[in-house]
């Protein structure tokens, strides 16, 4: 890689990143030896922060709207920014808007947007990069600071989420941000994202069973760490969850002395186009309208919400959101392609329901495309998908492929795509996808199950049975869910887009 600062690419910074990312070796030690996020993960991201040049004080010039939970939190903070993006083109405030999210679909630089967009690669890599150099410059002129659990120095630059998490406030710092909405990445109290102090507002959306090594095996134990993310002097504001979700939330507001808010669904959507139309996502809308009414009380001393009303403004942000890979429907020819990322149970009966949904008025062959890679429980998963379809009275996927989250046949992962966090032999060996489909077997033996390498196979798998014959009217109903990985790649080929 060439040193000099106008030569390194977007590439070159994407490389860099990907020699971040914890290989599985290691992935699979420190599960083994119980090694988990705790509060030596905050001291170090603080550590980090420090030696680019910042104090945790300095991210109060962010305004930054936090947002945690298993379902939902990434629409919650879509349905934020696009309503403040509208304030914005109507009174001029706030000047610049950032979003940071996880993970990207098909760009790296997706997870870093300024006023809806993407950075451009040139503007990611220069950011990078004074990152990188800063880090390396520190750790160079400062004494040594160990990581207590595995008694080794602290590395001279974070992980990959990490380090990306370091970059967004120092390139919305150094780009004047004075909104930034930030999106957890895995819990909320040990996340990287928490070195916030002082947030505008934090949002917790649905709580659900997800990254259970990380954060326990029950909704009581994953509801301590989305909780982590209130800070006294913080608004605060979740939505309906069960029982035992709600009551460790409040208890967590009380010791942080902190006013909780449970919303219902905002009132003021009736007549809303809320898409799609399901009470779920109008639990995403109304906490995203409760976390940019808050914000703008904060930049904009002239901003007044109307309790009976929502202005054009918030209606044309909620109506207007786009959020990439949730609930997309792409017409090829006689294809109709249905994608939807979901990462749990829950979040997979959801999809489900949402294409049962849209087939209800269409004829012709059901084919599945699913990847769930380097989750065990992720088999479970299945038999939701099957019986949500049943229960619909949509029948059953007469096609059904199980494919890697390798992207092409010839050229394999995209760089933006490169993944070290997962067993590269049982990637290689088609292990979960043999598994996958020995449990689909069992659920609908009457189904024709492929098992193929890359998305690449799968797409065209099933752009083959477009061209067999099909009846009058008929057409393929295509539904792409599963890991996010899967879907911004499928739709990297769908669309031929460099990012999204």
């Amino acid at each position: 890689m060439a040193t000099t600062q106008t030569t390194r690419t977007y590439n070159d910074a994407i490389d860099a990143l990907n020699s971040l990312q914890t290989p599985y070796v290691m992935v699979e030690y420190r599960r083994k030896a119980g090694i988990r996020p705790d509060a030596s993960s905050i001291a170090e991201m603080q550590i980090y922060l420090r030696r680019i040049g910042y104090t945790s004080s300095d991210l109060d010039r962010l305004n930054i709207v936090h947002v945690a939970g298993t379902k939902g939190k990434g629409s919650t903070c879509a349905f934020t920014a696009s309503i403040l993006s509208q304030y914005q083109k109507s009174h001029g405030t706030p000047r610049k808007i950032g979003l940071f999210t996880s993970p990207h679909l098909i760009a790296v630089r997706e997870r870093i947007r300024i006023n809806g967009a993407p950075v451009s690669g040139d503007v990611f890599a220069r950011y990078f990069f004074e990152v990188w150099d800063k880090l390396r410059e520190a750790e160079l002129r400062e004494p040594m600071v160990s990581d207590e659990r595995l008694g080794l120095p602290i590395p001279t630059r974070p992980v990959y989420s990490r380090y990306l998490t370091l970059m967004s406030y120092h390139l919305f710092l150094q780009e004047g941000v004075d909104v930034a909405v930030y999106e957890t990445g895995i819990g909320g109290e040990y996340d990287a994202t928490n070195i916030v102090e002082h947030p505008v507002a934090t949002g917790i959306s649905t709580l659900g069973i997800d990254h259970v090594f990380a954060l326990g095996d029950t909704i009581d134990k994953i509801a301590w760490h989305k909780a982590g993310i209130m800070k006294t002097g913080s608004a605060a504001f979740t939505i309906e969850q069960v029982p035992e979700a709600t009551k460790v939330l409040q208890e967590r507001a009380t010791e942080k002395g902190v006013s909780l808010k449970v919303l219902e669904v905002d009132p003021r959507l009736q007549g809303v186009n809320v898409r799609p139309d399901a009470l779920f996502q109008k639990k995403n809308a109304s906490l995203g309208i409760a976390l940019a009414e808050t914000a703008l009380k904060k930049v904009d001393p002239g901003f007044e919400a109307n309790p009976s009303k929502l202005s054009k403004e918030f209606v044309d942000g909620i109506e207007q959101v786009v959020w990439r890979g949730r609930c997309e429907i792409k017409v090829e020819g006689p294809i109709i392609w249905h994608v939807d990322g979901a990462h749990t149970v829950d979040s997979l009966k959801m999809a489900t329901r949402w294409f049962s949904g849209e087939c209800a008025n269409r004829s012709g062959p059901k084919a599945l495309i699913f990847n769930q890679q380097g989750r065990d429980e992720a088999i479970h998963f299945l038999e939701g998908i099957v019986s949500t379809l049943k229960a619909q009275g949509q029948g059953t996927f007469e096609h059904v492929i199980f494919c890697t989250n390798v992207t092409y046949a010839s050229t394999g992962y995209k760089r933006d795509f490169v993944n070290h966090q997962h067993d590269p032999a049982a990637i290689k060996a088609l292990t979960a996808q043999h598994a996958f489909a020995e449990k689909w077997s069992s659920l609908d033996p009457s189904a024709k199950i492929a098992v193929v390498p890359t998305i690449e196979d799968a797409i065209n798998q099933v752009r083959d049975l477009g061209k067999a014959p099909l009846g009058e009217g008929e057409t393929v109903q295509a539904f792409i869910t599963g890991s996010l990985h899967l879907v911004g790649g499928a739709l990297g080929i769908l669309e031929g887009a460099d990012a999204l």
